[in-house]
């Protein structure tokens, strides 16, 4: 089994003792994606709860974490081969914390790490622009968009961890996120 590591290494250890754990059971595509939003409005609803005191501080938090859960959830959904998704989600003192299971082809596994290797390469704020810009020329058909609009415009620090399985001819994906809250 081969692994690899892209993105900031130390969110690859995570407590999930104290997380919130969904499970997306495997079915036809369009149910989960259709849903995604759903999944990503109720974990931004739970985690945001602890700061209803402040409506302002409340609504900007529940916005923030609704956009990055839904942002990974419908990529793990879009890009997955055969089996659940897992998703761990916690509010740990001023920061969110999530974590994503799923596995994707080995196809999959390689255009991602090639995508990765770009995305994490370089100031998020510069490559958004210059994929922004290839977008606008290629016909909107562009990737890495939404991870660079997470990381220049929500400071969200993200990391995969990418775990071959040579027998079943497939890789296991973890997605990794934090963001101050």
């Amino acid at each position: 089994m081969t692994t690899v590591v892209y993105g900031k290494e130390d969110l690859v250890s995570f407590d999930t003792s104290r997380a919130l754990r969904l499970r997306l059971l495997d079915g036809p595509l369009h149910l989960a994606w259709r849903h995604s939003a759903m999944t990503s409005d109720f974990i931004a609803e739970t985690m945001a709860l602890g700061f209803r005191s402040s409506e302002r501080q409340y609504k900007t938090i529940r916005h923030d974490i609704g956009y990055l859960t839904n942002e990974l959830i419908e990529n793990s959904i879009k890009f997955r081969a055969s089996g659940e998704i897992m998703i761990e989600a916690l509010v740990d003192a001023n920061d969110f914390r999530m974590r994503i299971v799923n596995f994707v082809d080995d196809d999959a596994a390689t255009r991602f790490q090639q995508l990765l290797s770009k995305v994490t390469a370089g100031d998020p704020g510069e490559l958004l622009i210059e994929q922004i810009e290839a977008s606008v020329l290629e016909g909107g058909n562009v990737s890495g968009l939404g991870l660079l609009t997470l990381m220049s415009d929500y400071q969200a620090h993200l990391a995969w961890r990418f775990d071959g399985d040579n027998l079943h001819k497939r890789t296991r994906l973890q997605t990794y996120a934090m963001m101050a809250i």
